[in-house]
């Protein structure tokens, strides 16, 4: 569980945690990283870079909040997806197209290690806030740019979100039935992969201001990082002439490999990625004579005779309970895995046990669970140390440690510039 935040910083808003440590702040503590992009890459970058000790300071329009906190289900008006993007970040309020949010905006960025932002190529040059001026600022500053198609090519300045990325990448053509149209997924999956891919790449160009003593920009485009998530298929082509097609549930490279229906109307996924997997298999649906067969010797030849594998498997699965499938391919040390929908995940031993899904008390909704972070630290953890806040909740706060007085910040505050 979490113990009260350490830093000023932190302490200036209601509700926040720190994370229990091994004796030692979390690894990005000292990092300041202000979040001025919305939907969903970049900020889910921050939210990353938060989890782990970052100062992160969320930019939001003072009339146009982030469109997280409209998106998705709500409790009580408050949006459930922006308690999850928007976990360990200080939220407040600028319109940076303004002579008083511009300031406020290079007065900040004078203190900060890093921006993410994800505006249409331009925008910010428009505004007086491009790499020039920023980094006139601060030439230590890390300028993560994060953008459908990246800062320059035709498509640069065309709108894109991770729906056209997932389109233009080859995943949803190889998504789906083999006579069914090219599929989507029902999430952010592009968007996702770019937002953690972008967290490497700061981290990366933070290591190489460590040596140089100077920032530079990260030109992120969500069309990149989903092409190399789905695979070698360029090389294929290059090389061979080779167009993967769609497969379904199954594989070209094993098989049996597919998900299965239960006695008891569940589904289970069942993978023999390995030979002596599928070996074991055979054995435990009563089917070993395949393993004699010339082509069981290979993956690819075993997927060529998917049909023959699936209905051996298929048939056996579905004279059994879920319980029973399960505990049959648990003792042939076999791999099975239930398809869960998000109720079975909630109470799944495995996930509970890796404190996956942890409990966040927020102030506004009580006890909230949510994915916990990424990946664990053995000695400087991350953790999170409070959900998402209200819409510019510490505005007056940041801008007082900037130097300005009440006077400043009301004046800006009357002129719409926070």
């Amino acid at each position: 569980m979490n113990s009260p935040a350490n830093t000023s910083a932190e302490q200036s808003a209601a509700g926040m945690r720190q994370p229990a440590t091994a004796g030692s702040q979390p690894p990005l503590t000292g990092l300041r990283v202000l979040d001025i992009a919305t939907l969903f890459a970049g900020p889910l970058a921050a939210t990353l870079l938060g989890d782990f000790g970052a100062e992160v300071i969320k930019i939001e329009h003072p009339r146009r909040p982030d469109p997280s906190r409209g998106h998705g289900p709500s409790k009580d008006g408050v949006g459930l997806w922006w308690k999850l993007l928007g976990r360990n970040k200080r939220t407040m309020t600028a319109d940076l197209s303004t002579a008083g949010g511009r300031e406020t905006l290079l007065r900040l960025a004078a203190t900060a290690d890093v921006i993410v932002e994800n505006f249409r190529p331009g925008t910010l040059e428009r505004w007086g806030l491009g790499w020039e001026e920023l980094s006139a600022v601060n030439p230590r500053l890390v300028l993560a740019r994060v953008t459908g198609f990246g800062q320059f090519g035709p498509y640069a300045h065309q709108p894109c979100f991770g729906t056209l990325a997932e389109a233009l990448s080859g995943f949803a053509a190889v998504t789906g039935d083999p006579d069914g149209p090219p599929t989507l997924p029902p999430f952010g999956l592009a968007d996702s992969i770019a937002g953690i891919t972008t967290a490497y790449a700061v981290m990366t160009a933070l290591r190489a201001r460590d040596r140089t003593g100077r920032g530079q920009i990260v030109d992120m485009a969500i069309i990149e990082p989903i092409l190399t998530v789905v695979g070698p298929q360029p090389l294929w082509y290059d090389q061979l002439g080779h167009v993967q097609p769609r497969t379904g549930n199954r594989s070209a490279n094993n098989a049996p490999r597919n998900t299965y229906r239960t006695a008891d109307d569940h589904w289970v996924a069942v993978s023999t990625s390995a030979q002596s997997i599928a070996e074991r298999v055979m054995h435990l649906v009563g089917r070993p004579e395949l393993i004699s067969e010339p082509w069981f010797a290979t993956g690819a030849d075993r997927a060529r005779h998917a049909d023959v594998l699936d209905d051996a498997v298929g048939s056996w699965i579905a004279r059994h309970t879920r319980a029973e499938v399960l505990d049959a391919f648990a003792k042939a040390e076999a791999a099975v895995a239930p398809v869960q929908d998000v109720r079975d995940i909630m109470g799944d031993p495995q996930y509970a046990a890796r404190d996956a899904l942890t409990t966040v008390d927020d102030p506004e909704l009580g006890p909230l669970r949510m994915q916990n972070v990424l990946f664990r630290l053995t000695e400087t953890p991350g953790g999170i140390r409070w959900a998402g806040r209200p819409h510019g909740a510490d505005t007056d706060a940041l801008l007082t440690e900037l130097g300005l007085t009440e006077e400043e910040i009301e004046t800006l505050r009357s002129e719409g510039a926070v």
